[in-house]
């Protein structure tokens, strides 16, 4: 490598700095003293301060203070304080020419030490310093009545021993490759650093920082002002001392349930919506985000939450809720009203009229079925976001359960021409497709136990096996039923045209169905998976729907499951409320 482009440690081009700094402005303030008092005029001449060596100090000292900063950030610190040291040179030789005498040993001194630095900026800056004393050499030589003097022979005898010395110095002190990239890298890393540390204070949502026992080792100040403790009182505290979480219905947490305990076990991000309560008892919701630092080794390290203040945009939901709530309340009578009437016009019994009115009167009464069908769904859509929809959950044993349902449903699709079947586990079936009522096939049957409301598990399921016997033109329908030691699972499989897979993510939201030539002739409120999904919610489970395009769709649902000895117990104390994950069964 070439020798100009090698650096030495920083330490030595920062004592370098502040010697050169602190030298010119010595010579730029006795300059300004001896001008600007008359009684230290006589030291102007006797220590050589012409006008001209001021002018270049005084360029030196505006270098140093400002472009040197400036041009520093995109070069080597050795080729700028290069610079300087050229500026430096330049204002010895004035100095060492303006002193009475032609120069003081004082100043030769000091022109040696200078050139004692100058090998730490590669083998250029040594030559030219040499370069520099012969030029003063030539210059006293051939000057009137000139010749060599004591000083002008000791400076460029001195600077050439000084100079050879000075390069095989530094030379032995010069970093190498692996050393430069280090500073290099450690000094980005540093800048990196700070640059975080400056948007994370800046960014308007609350951060905060816990090593992997949940202590807080970071909190910007949105995080301070939202869970209403300082930045340095929080820092070092347990997280669940300062973030204090509550459910969206205010309910509280277990510390198994605590969203940062959960992300710090499981080692996976968490999502989620909750309420935060503040050291004042200040409540807000929020949206929180949760996800595990990796370390090296497959560890973590600790966890990074971020949260946002979702409390106006809640306020504005919950108004909303209510005006669906009560114009779906006040609408249902007279909904209700026209659709008796309509059935008293169509009843023969009650009414005569031709077949011209009989087909209008259905269409209407049809109309207005599906419309009373909306606002039915809007207020149980409503209910089930503000938590007020009823539920009265008891310990449901999943096998008798889904079995009668299974043979409740069956009607349906026999009467579109389908198949249907009841699964068990994954090698027994009931058949349930048959009019006659010939003994199914008998199966050993596991006690699957759950914890739910069997009318609201009843209208989510019924409302799956409709919407499969809805969509599905030819084939069959599948009711199953599943599970392992900690989950209880029902599927339902059509044998219909599938759901495209940019549709799957959204199929749960409110009002979204999926447009296509399929489905758009089919009427619907929009409402029925969403609800499905807040009533699932509710017993901490979980839905899902799988699709292939042309293969059918198969929706799933995981609920956590009771074990004999704990669905026993709640059967005798139903006041009990358990919790559990539901996660897949494997």
């Amino acid at each position: 490598m070439n020798d100009v482009m090698q650096v030495v440690a920083k330490g030595w081009y920062r004592l370098y700095y502040g010697l050169i700094l602190l030298f010119a402005i010595a010579i730029v303030g006795a300059g300004i003293a001896t001008r600007a008092m008359p009684d230290f005029a006589q030291y102007q001449v006797a220590y050589g301060l012409s006008d001209i060596t001021l002018i270049v100090a005084g360029i030196l000292v505006l270098y140093c203070l400002t472009a040197y900063w400036i041009i520093n950030r995109t070069s080597p610190p050795g080729a700028m304080l290069g610079a300087s040291m050229l500026l430096t040179l330049l204002i010895f030789q004035g100095l060492i020419l303006s002193a009475p005498g032609q120069g003081s040993w004082a100043y030769v001194g000091a022109w040696l030490v200078t050139v004692l630095f100058s090998g730490m900026f590669g083998l250029a800056m040594v030559t030219g310093s040499v370069f520099f004393a012969a030029v003063y050499v030539l210059f006293l030589a051939n000057a009137p009545g000139g010749w060599l003097t004591p000083h002008a022979i000791a400076m460029l005898a001195g600077s050439a021993v000084i100079a050879i010395i000075s390069y095989f110095f530094w030379r032995s002190k010069f970093l190498d490759p692996a050393n430069r990239q280090l500073t290099q890298l450690t000094g980005m890393l540093q800048s990196n650093q700070e640059q975080s540390a400056i948007l994370i204070q800046s960014i308007a949502d609350g951060v905060i920082v816990t090593d992997n026992e949940g202590k807080i080792g970071l909190i910007n100040p949105a995080a301070a002002a939202m869970t209403e403790w300082g930045v340095t009182e929080a820092t070092g505290l347990d997280v669940h001392l300062v973030a204090k979480l509550k459910k969206e219905d205010n309910s509280e947490l277990s510390l198994d349930e605590n969203p940062f305990t959960l992300v710090l076990e499981t080692k996976k991000q968490l999502s989620q919506n909750y309420v935060l309560t503040g050291q004042h008892e200040k409540q807000q919701h929020i949206s929180l985000v949760i996800s595990p630092v990796a370390v090296p080794g497959g560890g973590i390290g600790g966890a990074v939450a971020i949260m946002h203040d979702i409390s106006s945009a809640k306020a504005a939901e919950q108004q909303r809720a209510e005006f669906i709530s009560t114009a779906s309340h006040e609408m249902r009578t007279p909904v209700a009203a026209i659709e008796g009437y309509l059935a008293l016009a169509l009843n023969e019994k009650v009414s005569t009229i031709d077949s011209r009115a009989r087909g209008y009167l259905e269409k209407a009464h049809s109309s207005t079925k599906h419309l009373g069908q909306l606002f039915q769904d809007l207020l149980t859509s409503a209910k089930a976001e503000d938590g007020r929809l009823s539920n009265h959950p008891a310990v449901v044993e999943m096998g008798e359960f889904t079995e009668q349902l299974a043979e409740d449903l069956r009607f349906g699709a026999q009467k579109k021409g389908l198949a249907s079947e009841f699964l068990v586990g994954t090698n027994g079936a009931i058949d349930a497709t048959s009019d006659s009522e010939s003994t199914p096939k008998k199966v050993i049957k596991p006690l699957y136990y759950v914890y739910v409301d069997p009318d609201r598990l009843r209208e989510v399921i019924t409302n799956l096996f409709d919407n499969a016997v809805k969509y599905t033109d030819n084939g069959k329908v599948s009711l199953g039923l599943t599970g392992n030691n900690e989950v209880v699972q029902l599927y339902i499989r059509d044998t219909g045209p599938g759901i495209p897979a940019e549709d799957i993510p959204h199929l749960f939201q409110k009002f979204y169905r999926v447009d296509n030539s399929a489905t758009r002739t089919i009427g619907g409120t929009g409402l029925g998976l969403f609800i499905c999904r807040k009533i699932i919610e509710l017993y901490h489970g979980r839905i899902w729907v799988e699709s292939t395009i042309g293969q059918g769709s198969s929706f799933f649902i995981n609920l956590p499951r009771l074990d004999t000895t704990k669905a026993q117990m709640l059967q005798k104390s139903p006041g009990t409320s358990p919790s559990a994950p539901a996660s897949p069964p494997s």
